[in-house]
């Protein structure tokens, strides 16, 4: 199961245990049974500190559970975790086995302090990159707390279980029996849902922050360079973002960044945020801004308004907020959103394995979507308004050889259609005759382009028809002192490259702006 090479590496990671763990399994007769086995007599035998047990008795098989020796530790994967939750495991043995976790002090006070008991499942693909911030985040609560336990399943593994909970999405997670949230969350995020006292504390924490010279809302790559060219000019600056890292926290390949040969989005992210924090900027995570008022005078003092009430005053303020994937806005799509209507190929396509799927979209991510998609699903249906596949060549030639994909142009999507519990198929229309078609469906992955994230900017700053911030040569809105970039702003070419730039020319031009005018009295 794991190579030699591997195997080095986690003998090294394992030699900073400082208990004893052990590994208790629940084996069937299953293949992924033998997985499971192969893998942990290869984990084993890596430390002195590490032993495995075959005489589980847990309901759901193949399962292990990770705990210290001589208790009953929370911790239990219903998986194989290689690929990408291969990290998780070995989060959960060094965290286990005392290796203190990388968490703030009173993050971790926080969840000890947690009252009730808490079951957590959650539901994940090992292809899934959005997964294991919620897998490491759940195993590490279970660790700290005694109340909580957690086990993320593997759906290609259960799937029997996948169809009776009706999960259509990854990461799921239901708390309890219940479901509980859906998608990318970060322990921050989880902890707020389950400590119904943290927003009203961190509002609070928030509201006696002094004034920022430079105030940056967004942390995706413009609002992370923008933080490391406002702080190395020595000035006061804070970054304040819903998540950070932004959209390259759902991209699965980066291979054109400069200087970087190839690349994750999740990696990417926390490259971006390490690099701040190398730095003192005040990073505020998990927050969401709802309104921005700007200074009443050149040199005077913004405001920006949190969800949680909060409230922080800066001198300049760079917007950089980022887009979202755009909905089609049909009947169907908010009812089945993870019910068969999903956004992301990656993560969600294990679920469809053998059934059959449309794809909105011919863009590069909707051809993309629909290559990958066509080595796990049986058939995948390409839904494009225009009457050409806008994908690069490359892309359009590598899709139209493939034996399981049809392709429809001047299409118009007129619903996503379901049995009231999931969705069951697609209605189109060929937009030159009229004729209306509908293709029986398990799932519909939607990648239409982005919208950007700037709903709460309307009637302060100047934004385009499309809602893009309007923006000059130097990232300057129309409001003085109030700067934007990267892909909330008109500037042309949505990537990561350009809106990295973008941030760092708006840190220079808002220190510009700062030291040309006068500081109010």
């Amino acid at each position: 199961m794991l190579d030699s090479t591997i195997q080095a590496q986690l003998k090294a990671y394992l030699e900073r245990l400082q208990q004893p763990i052990e590994l208790v399994a629940s084996l069937d007769e299953s293949a992924g049974a033998a997985e499971m086995r192969e893998l942990l007599n290869d984990i084993a035998p890596l430390s002195d500190k590490l032993s495995v047990r075959f005489d589980g008795t847990d309901a759901r098989k193949p399962s292990f559970q990770i705990t210290r020796a001589g208790q009953d530790m929370g911790v239990r994967f219903a998986a194989v975790p290689m690929g990408h939750e291969f990290t998780s495991l070995v989060l959960a043995l060094l965290q286990a086995g005392g290796h203190p976790p990388k968490v703030e002090p009173e993050v971790i006070e926080q969840i000890r302090a947690l009252e009730g008991d808490f079951v957590f499942e959650t539901w994940m693909s090992l292809s899934c990159h959005n997964c294991p911030d919620v897998v490491q985040a759940l195993n590490l609560m279970a660790v700290l707390n005694p109340r909580i336990r957690h086990v993320a399943i593997d759906g290609g593994l259960f799937q029997a279980e996948v169809e009776a909970r009706q999960i259509m999405a990854v990461p799921t997670v239901f708390l309890n029996g219940q479901p509980f949230g859906s998608g990318r969350m970060e322990l921050a995020e989880i902890l707020a849902k389950v400590d119904s006292g943290a927003a009203a504390r961190e509002a609070a924490r928030l509201a006696q922050a002094a004034p920022y010279d430079v105030l940056i809302v967004g942390g995706g790559p413009a609002g992370a360079a923008a933080a490391v060219y406002a702080a190395r000019k020595g000035i006061r600056t804070g970054v304040v973002a819903e998540r950070f890292g932004g959209q390259t926290l759902d991209t699965l390949a980066i291979e054109n960044y400069i200087s970087v040969l190839e690349t994750d989005g999740p990696k990417f992210a926390s490259a971006l945020e390490a690099h701040v924090r190398t730095y003192e900027v005040d990073l505020m995570n998990n927050q969401r801004v709802e309104a921005l008022e700007p200074a009443a005078a050149p040199g005077g003092l913004a405001s920006v308004r949190l969800a949680n009430g909060a409230e922080l005053k800066a001198r300049a303020v760079i917007l950089s907020t980022g887009a979202r994937w755009r909905n089609v806005g049909v009947p169907g799509e908010q009812e089945y959103r993870t019910k068969g209507v999903a956004y992301c190929p990656h993560c969600d396509g294990p679920l469809f394995k053998g059934k059959q799927v449309a794809v909105i979209g011919g863009g590069n991510s909707g051809v993309e979507a629909a290559i990958d998609l066509a080595g796990v699903v049986e058939h995948v249906t390409l839904i494009e308004f225009m009457d050409q596949l806008k994908a690069d060549a490359v892309l359009v030639k590598k899709l139209l050889s493939l034996p399981n994909v049809t392709v429809h142009l001047n299409a118009q999507t007129l619903e996503i259609t379901g049995d009231g519990q999931k969705v069951n198929g697609l209605r189109f229309k060929d937009r030159a005759s009229g004729v209306e078609q509908t293709v029986a469906l398990a799932g519909v992955f939607v990648q239409i382009g982005l919208v950007p994230n700037t709903e709460f900017l309307k009637g302060t700053v100047e934004l385009s028809r499309f809602g893009e911030v309007i923006v000059d040569a130097r990232g300057a809105t129309n409001v003085p002192g109030v700067f934007a970039a990267g892909d909330a702003t008109t500037v042309p070419f949505k990537q990561i490259v350009i809106a990295a730039g973008d941030g760092a020319k708006a840190a220079l031009a808002a220190f510009d702006y700062l030291i040309r005018t006068s500081v109010p009295t």
